[in-house]
């Protein structure tokens, strides 16, 4: 994003015209900010383009999170942009704003698309704010969100008009590649090979299994499924075709090691798209995209590891608690939840612990009942005395998540041997 700052200050300089008094200096401003928004733009597609060395090299939520800020960003620059050139205008042309901007827009073919794209880009920007998101039904929000490539694309000839700083030759060619290439990558990564593997490895529901109060387990069948190589620690987006959910494509971790012909999710209730969950009937077609995540062994970088998950949380790791090759005491697993029912899979655990040797603590409690949290710096080192020695992976509710960091920290484990994935949509 810096680069791309850099690199339009510099365009912007070569090709501007002379800059004289306040008028010029509020167009000039005007400009600048068009066409990094243009930039930030671009890199908002490449970055929910879902290309697989983000995904699983930095993990997806901090690939989201970027997301998130530079359309936060991409918004403001582009308030910036329409106040600072029609307010430029104006001063410059003697006119009332609201009167320039109408001729303009009526003048000029391509303002008007990029007017409605702008509208379209503002409105998105506006729904996912925080206290709107909050309130705004995801399958709302997603769809809403689709809209953002039409908009790009009704703006991008306001970007490419005779008189701004991309009609030469050299940058009109660059800026066509920056969106050729993000407009490929959506086209590859999000149409192309999700519809190549579906229609490969034709996935169904075979079972549905209750794991406990409002979760349950779905063994889902295919064939060929090596071929997707999914690692332990990682997750799909799942789209089940039936009544009720079909327009929905929710993020569920794998909760089983997969194999050749099958793949597990196991899922806590905490709104309408999981809920619907539990009445899934065996033969149901699931369309899947992924395997997507950094959660996994290859951000191992010591022989010992403490996993530690709270809830539902518990599925990513008890994939990594089945899998990571350990000598036996190296791995520890610390479960939390909120009660002995909520100790879902805690049976699995169990049985691995006795299989491979393995250590397992698991602890029903709430915060409400007044005992010492078991995730401060000294509940987990008295937990395990060689604390900083090991690598620890996290997953679980946000405030755990950010509990068991600070008391990580505090314990003397390096941020860089803390390894944790947000699935929160």
């Amino acid at each position: 994003m810096w680069t791309g700052l850099v690199a339009v200050l510099i365009l912007w300089w070569f090709t501007s015209h002379a800059v004289v008094g306040l008028a010029g200096w509020m167009i000039g401003a005007g400009d600048i900010f068009g066409m990094v928004a243009g930039y930030t733009c671009a890199l908002l597609v490449l970055l929910m383009a879902r290309i697989p060395y983000l995904e699983h090299m930095v993990g997806s939520d901090r690939v989201a999170r970027w997301h998130a800020r530079a359309g936060r960003y991409t918004i403001l620059l582009l308030v910036f942009h329409i106040v600072f050139e029609f307010w430029g205008s104006a001063l410059e042309r003697g006119t009332p704003v609201l009167s320039l901007a109408w001729q303009m827009t009526t003048q000029f073919p391509y303002l008007l698309p990029a007017a409605i794209g702008g509208a379209l880009l503002l409105v998105v920007g506006l729904v996912s704010a925080g206290l709107v998101r909050r309130r705004v039904p995801y399958e709302l929000w997603y769809f809403l969100h689709l809209t953002t490539y039409l908009a790009l694309f009704l703006t991008f000839g306001h970007q490419l008009a005779l008189g701004t700083s991309f009609s030469g030759t050299f940058a009109r060619g660059c800026w066509f590649t920056l969106y050729l290439a993000a407009a490929g990558a959506v086209l590859h990564y999000r149409v192309l090979t999700p519809v190549r593997r579906n229609l490969r490895h034709r996935l169904r529901v075979e079972s549905v299994t209750a794991e406990g109060p409002g979760t349950c387990s779905v063994v889902l069948q295919g064939s060929r499924l090596d071929e997707l190589a999914p690692q332990p620690g990682q997750f799909f987006r799942w789209r089940f075709l039936t009544k009720g959910l079909r327009l929905s494509s929710n993020p569920y971790s794998l909760s089983g090691a997969p194999t050749p012909g099958s793949l597990r999710i196991t899922v806590k209730r905490s709104g309408n798209h999981s809920a619907r969950l539990a009445g899934l009937k065996p033969g149901t077609r699931v369309w899947a995209e992924g395997p997507y995540g950094a959660l996994t062994a290859a951000r191992r970088q010591r022989a010992k590891v403490l996993l530690i998950a709270g809830g539902v949380g518990i599925t990513p790791l008890r994939t990594l608690f089945e899998t990571l090759p350990a000598a036996s005491g190296d791995l520890t697993m610390i479960y939390l939840a909120r009660s002995e029912a909520d100790l879902v899979l805690r049976h699995e655990l169990e049985a691995i612990t006795l299989r491979r040797g393995h250590r397992l603590r698991c602890v029903a409690d709430t915060p409400a009942s007044g005992r010492p949290s078991p995730l401060t710096a000294a509940a987990l080192r008295a937990e395990v005395a060689d604390l900083p020695e090991h690598d620890v992976y996290l997953c679980g509710p946000p405030g755990m998540m950010s509990a068991a960091w600070d008391g990580l920290r505090k314990a003397g484990v390096p941020a860089r041997n803390i390894h944790h994935e947000s699935f929160t949509l």
